[in-house]
């Protein structure tokens, strides 16, 4: 079985330690980036959503034009528009790149944010919401013939697409979210489930709850985690220990906000226990950052990272999402010291 690895395109390059420079959307940076993660061996790139940020819909299209083979996991939030109109929109980008497109559904963990775009149900509601989309989108995208649907949320009559994805059956569906009502809505019906870097042990546990809710459903797992390399683990936990001591300066050392999504507070609550778990995951980056998203660190050796990215493998997680706190340089060094170690402890034990 091989393993998906993913990496993260943005339309200007900015991390915890690296400050934005340039415009919110710049093609040139989309088109370097996405030619880095191509030549470095990365299936895949997140396009990420964000309520102030540029269309992922055109960050992908643009990114497309200038590699061959990277494909794309577009963050969608539901809502926003119609599901039909989702169905097709997602369904034409899947043509354009001849098969390249996967979904990543995302209902909202924050209440503000959600109020920016206009959205303002609570978040169990969301989860509903989510979970009706999911079905219409797969409904537009393999039923023959025009249906109607008339649920919580959507109310549709003759609804039908000319369009339809080029991979077969419909388009790879991604989502997440640390809640049951998350859980529950989506476990049934997507086919990768994505989870942040937790603990093992927790991450385990997590994984057979999400099978349980997912029933028949063959459903798999994606975990994500921020590699900091060295050429020996000490020198990798000195640059940890220099990433921390660089976000603590920018934040100031001031109380954060507390998240509202039930996956920071997994995060965090793992930090809250101790600062490394299992062989080299470092929770103290996530605690001071707020654990607002993909925060929690693999630090080693090339050949450390790599096992320790096996282990969840081994779990379950056949994809693998990884991301540097200098984007572009670590996305580079993946592609030389880490995904090739991945992919051969990979098979070397699915081989035997």
């Amino acid at each position: 079985m091989s393993v998906e690895m993913i990496g993260w395109i943005a339309p200007r390059v900015a991390s915890e330690i690296v400050s934005p420079a340039g415009p919110p959307f710049d093609p040139e940076v989309i088109a370097h980036t996405a030619k880095i993660h191509e030549a470095a061996g990365f299936d895949r790139v997140l396009v990420g959503y964000f309520s102030n940020a540029p269309d992922g819909f055109l960050i992908s299209a643009h990114a497309a034009t200038v590699t061959t083979n990277l494909g794309f996991l577009l963050a969608h939030r539901p809502g926003f528009i119609a599901p039909t109109l989702a169905a097709r929109k997602l369904a034409t980008l899947d043509q354009l790149t001849r098969g390249r497109l996967a979904v990543h559904l995302i209902s909202g963990g924050n209440d503000a944010d959600q109020a920016r775009d206009g959205d303002h149900i609570d978040h169990s509601a969301r989860y509903r919401r989510t979970e009706e989309y999911t079905k219409i989108l797969n409904q537009v995208w393999t039923n023959p013939k025009p249906f109607d649907h008339h649920g919580e949320f959507y109310h549709i009559r003759k609804a039908h697409a000319d369009i339809r994805c080029f991979q077969e059956p419909r388009i790879p569906l991604y989502g997440g979210g640390g809640s049951d009502a998350a859980i529950s809505a989506l476990a049934p019906h997507i086919d990768t489930f994505m989870l942040w870097g937790e603990p093992l042990a927790e991450t385990k546990a997590f994984m057979a709850k999400v099978r349980r809710a997912a029933g028949s459903n063959p459903i798999s797992f994606s975990v994500s985690t921020r590699p900091i390399l060295g050429k020996t683990d000490g020198q990798a936990w000195d640059r940890a220990h220099g990433i921390l001591a660089e976000i603590k300066r920018r934040t100031g050392g001031l109380p954060l906000r507390q998240p509202e999504n039930i996956g920071s507070q997994r995060l965090l609550n793992a930090a809250a226990s101790q600062e490394v778990y299992d062989s080299c995951l470092y929770t103290a980056l996530a605690a001071a950052s707020g654990a607002q998203g993909n925060s929690t660190a693999l630090v080693g050796t090339p050949e450390t990272v790599a096992k320790a990215l096996v282990a969840y493998y081994n779990l379950g997680a056949t994809s693998l999402l990884i991301r540097g706190y200098d984007p572009l340089p670590d996305a580079t060094e993946y592609g030389r010291e880490l995904i090739p170690r991945v992919r051969e402890l990979v098979a070397a034990e699915y081989q035997a």
